[in-house]
């Protein structure tokens, strides 16, 4: 921890709720990442660099878990929890995969696009469910 920081200040990352349509029928499909480490399964997210901006941030966690490039939309909830007994405080957007592949790497195994339904099933924190939700209510407000 540098000096201005304490085990009260919450670690600060962003990630995206990563969509697409599908390439086999056009049905929204969300991108969820396994990752080894904790063998579980998530939206891509991760810290922020040192004065980095948030959404910068996100698109780069995107591009470095998945593979893909990202266009942003709508902003989603920012989430609140501890990890490892300090604060943690995650903004995630809504993001378009506009280009790209994934390659396994050591942070990130697999990656699984799947139907709202079954992500938010998939997912191992509940809480990431609740941005499932948030995503499909911003489709329906276009």
């Amino acid at each position: 921890m540098t000096p201005q920081t304490t085990s009260a200040t919450p670690i600060q990352a962003a990630g995206c709720v990563l969509w697409r349509l599908s390439p086999f029928g056009g049905e929204l499909e969300i991108c969820l990442v396994h990752r080894p480490k904790y063998d579980d399964w998530s939206h891509p997210k991760g810290k922020l660099k040192r004065g980095e901006d948030a959404l910068t941030g996100a698109l780069r966690e995107v591009v470095e878990e998945t593979g893909y490039t990202a266009r942003p939309g709508a902003e989603l909830s920012t989430l609140h929890y501890l990890a490892n007994g300090r604060p943690k405080q995650v903004r995630y957007w809504a993001a378009e995969a506009t280009g790209g592949g994934f390659v396994p790497n050591l942070e990130v195994d697999r990656i699984l696009w799947l139907p709202p339904a079954t992500a938010r099933d998939r997912l191992t924190q509940p809480r990431d469910g609740d941005l499932v939700e948030q995503l499909l209510r911003s489709f329906e407000r276009r």
